[in-house]
């Protein structure tokens, strides 16, 4: 009776299981289910599918020209192709979409898109029977009326714009077009490329940082690469040839991260701040995507922070991380509403193995711009008393989970601009001290709220020219309380100068085992090879003072 019980059941779901793959062998190739039903189906689009594409251009010298089709049937991607740099045109790309149950049967669905001269399908094998669609600037559309259509993988379901002839694509199932539109731009106008997604969404990998299985755990820090919309223009760049030619920003600040991530082989990467050179970046999203695509490439996790000139072009601080966050292997995050800046966060790496208990934690605060009282306090902002609560608040809540860990966990911080305590003449140093310190001249206690919640390390970029790491110690013991870190200048967008400064990077090799951190910096030119003023910062889960060499 059981042997009966137990076939029948295997074949009422080997039945049921060949009619759902017939249903969904018919549906995905003949649409036969209604939209009611489809929609269930893993093939439904649940988001927006693309159904035609233009570029609408106009006259900044004629009132009675427009560049804003109707609203009601088309979305307006809102980036000028010119980028605003042209004195008498305008230009922007324009889509028509529609949810995959609102198609018609006069619908037709966008599945390719390119931009050239010539008609596609001439000369093209395979596609003399493809009927591609001229649009204005080169841009050529394939549409398809096909009842599959809208759940082909070629469906189209985002459109984009990015500039520069260096312009990368950094998100999952998107494509950008490598020839760019046509359009009768100046030189010092960036290129501008049509990138696109096919089919439905991807959700964006993010990994969970883990301590390797022999205990170690390097990080990367990257302060300052200054990165453009195009190739940029170099700064006091040493040498000011690059390669036996003229120095190209951004080609040799990508050179130089590409290195250093082949080479040092990261576990994480700390984007410190003024990633993005904001006027010489109209679009931000071309220059974010440049470094972001070499780590995506590398399966390598990286959280970031803003600088002062992040958001001086086209993208505000919330607009850029709401752009961070959604790429592959970011662990960036916007951080509370309801405190000072866009970036107050903390991430953790969690022990060898399968351990769910932190090893370190990662803390990154937005250190803001520059300040809001000229009058009394002139220069740079300052972290504010809501951000340091947030930070005192969320480290006194983490410490009963982290005790849980089997050696000692430790906690290291990240920001942009300097703290005044770095200014301490006073204290002991190693590395170079270049240029002045411009940290904020009112000082809202920040380095103390490190002190007292344990932090070990706080890294931070802004000044290039200055590479050191400051103890900073208590003032009547004298004892070992922190280290105050710089990493030095990447980017060949930002200054230099100070005497020959040499572009370099600075990394943390953490060894859990011992509770130990090492740093170092690498240079761009010249030694190249060199831990430059390798010291161990903490060790035994305590800061300490710098060796003592004879």
């Amino acid at each position: 009776m059981t042997r009966r019980i137990v076939r029948t059941i295997s074949q009422l779901a080997a039945a049921a299981l060949f009619a759902f793959l017939l249903i969904f062998f018919l549906d995905r190739n003949f649409r036969l289910l209604p939209n009611a039903v489809h929609e269930y189906m893993p093939q439904h689009h649940h988001g927006l599918l693309v159904t035609d594409i233009t570029i609408a251009q106009c006259s900044k010298v004629n009132l009675f020209s427009s560049c804003k089709l109707d609203p009601e049937v088309w979305h307006r991607v809102e980036k000028n192709i010119y980028l605003d740099k042209s004195w008498v045109s305008s230009a922007y790309v324009h889509v028509k979409r529609k949810k995959e149950e609102e198609l018609t049967a006069d619908d037709k669905v966008v599945v390719g898109v390119t931009v050239g001269r010539l008609d596609p399908s001439t000369g093209v094998k395979g596609q003399a029977d493809e009927k591609w669609e001229s649009r204005p600037a080169g841009l050529w559309v394939l549409r398809s009326s096909k009842p599959t259509a809208s759940d082909s993988k070629k469906a189209v379901t985002a459109v984009d714009v990015l500039f520069g002839d260096d312009a990368v694509e950094a998100r999952d199932g998107w494509q950008i077009q490598n020839t760019p539109l046509l359009l009768d731009a100046g030189t010092d106008i960036p290129s501008a490329h049509i990138t696109v997604r096919q089919g439905s969404h991807v959700e964006p990998i993010r990994p969970q940082p883990r301590v390797n299985d022999n205990g170690k755990f390097k990080i990367l820090q990257l302060a300052d690469l200054h990165l453009s919309t195009g190739v940029g223009h170099c700064r006091d760049a040493v040498p000011d040839e690059y390669e036996g030619g003229v120095c190209l920003a951004d080609l040799r600040t990508l050179d130089f991260m590409t290195k250093l991530l082949d080479e040092e082989k990261p576990d994480l990467v700390v984007l410190s701040g003024d990633q993005v050179n904001g006027d010489s970046a109209p679009d931000a999203q071309s220059a974010i995507f440049k470094y972001a695509q070499l780590l995506i490439k590398r399966k390598i996790p990286y959280v970031s922070i803003f600088g002062n000139h992040d958001d001086e072009g086209s993208l505000p601080r919330p607009g850029q991380m709401a752009l961070i966050e959604q790429l592959p292997y970011s662990l960036s995050v916007a951080g509370p509403d309801d405190i000072d800046g866009v970036g107050n966060y903390y991430i953790e790496v969690l022990a060898q193995g399968t351990s769910k208990h932190s090893a370190l934690t990662v803390y990154l605060l937005d250190s803001h711009s520059y300040s809001p009282d000229e009058r009394q306090w002139s220069g740079y902002d300052w972290i504010k008393k809501n951000q340091i609560d947030w930070f005192r608040q969320t480290s006194e809540s983490l410490k009963k989970k982290h005790k849980e860990y089997t050696h000692i966990h430790m906690d290291i911080a990240f920001i942009h601009i300097p703290l005044p305590e770095y200014r301490d003449v006073e204290s002991q140093y190693i590395g170079e001290w270049r240029e002045g310190v411009t940290a904020p001249k009112f000082n809202s206690g920040f380095r103390d709220a490190l002190v007292e919640q344990g932090v070990v390390m706080v890294s931070c970029g802004h000044d290039h020219a200055n590479e050191y790491c400051m103890l900073s110690t208590d003032k009547e013991s004298k004892k070992p309380e922190l280290w105050m870190c710089y990493g030095g200048g990447a980017g060949f967008g930002g200054y230099g100068g100070y005497g020959g400064y040499v572009r370099r990077a600075r990394v943390f090799d953490i060894d859990m085992n011992e509770a130990r951190i090492t740093t170092y910096k690498r240079l761009e030119y010249g030694d190249t090879a060199s831990r430059v003023n390798q010291q161990i910062i903490v060790d035994g889960g305590s800061v300490v003072p710098p060796k003592q060499h004879n």
